[in-house]
């Protein structure tokens, strides 16, 4: 294929690293396997976080104390925890007038295997925490790796042992709790399996779409103010 016989899309991808949140599809396909961005591993000292702007791993703090994520961390792309994530918190837990915390969807992938941050991981989806952090809906995705040993084969949460949930329960209603400063208002309000997961998941796509539009909308723009320069 020639350069000229190429589509925008393609050109751009050829030229420019895709940014982990806005440039990375959320599946891998047609089917359930989600692309997953690390941000954090278990034994990483130190709190990674995407910094939003640039697409790269900045430092968020050192971690203090000898909480670990006892899985991979990271998030969606594409994906984003608006109104409508908000809602389904609100709906599935009573509690009113909730809503998303602006971020993109977190997602937490089990694997015996050691990794390293800033990678894309396929997984696969099995079930979720609903996190509620303050008055946000802060959802947890539960995932597997791909083909992964030991995980790979769990196709719902039920699936898993019930100690390593626990740990993940554990670990995310105390890792934002300091010392120093008040009691953090956290709780994890339900427990939920594959099919909600996939809910969730689609309602923070559209959630997604309704704040930064669809990548071909963006691509369309993005060309028309090059044309008219």
């Amino acid at each position: 294929m020639s350069v000229a016989s190429k589509r925008p899309e393609q050109l751009f991808a050829t030229l420019f690293q895709a940014h982990p949140w806005h440039g990375v599809t959320p599946r891998v396909g047609r089917g359930d396997l989600l692309n997953a961005f690390i941000e954090i591993v278990p034994t990483d000292g130190i709190k990674y976080e995407l910094d939003k702007k640039t697409g790269h791993l900045r430092v968020d703090r050192p971690q203090r104390f000898s909480s670990r994520c006892p899985t991979l961390y990271g998030f969606i792309p594409q994906t984003h925890c608006g109104e409508r994530v908000g809602e389904r918190c609100s709906a599935r837990t009573g509690t009113p007038n909730l809503h998303g915390d602006n971020d993109p969807l977190d997602i937490c992938v089990m694997t015996e295997h050691p990794a390293v941050h800033g990678i894309l991981v396929n997984a696969k989806a099995i079930g979720g925490f609903r996190m509620i952090d303050g008055n946000e809906a802060d959802d947890k995705i539960l995932a597997v790796m791909e083909s992964d040993p030991a995980f790979g084969h769990f196709e719902d949460i039920k699936d898993c042992p019930s100690l390593l949930i626990e740990r993940i329960e554990h670990y995310f209603l105390s890792y934002k709790q300091r010392p120093a400063e008040g009691k953090r208002k956290v709780s994890i309000a339900e427990i939920y399996g594959r099919a909600e997961a996939q809910e969730v998941i689609d309602l923070s796509m559209e959630d997604y779409r309704e704040m930064y539009g669809t990548p071909e909308d963006r691509l369309a723009e993005l060309l028309k103010f090059v044309r008219t320069r």
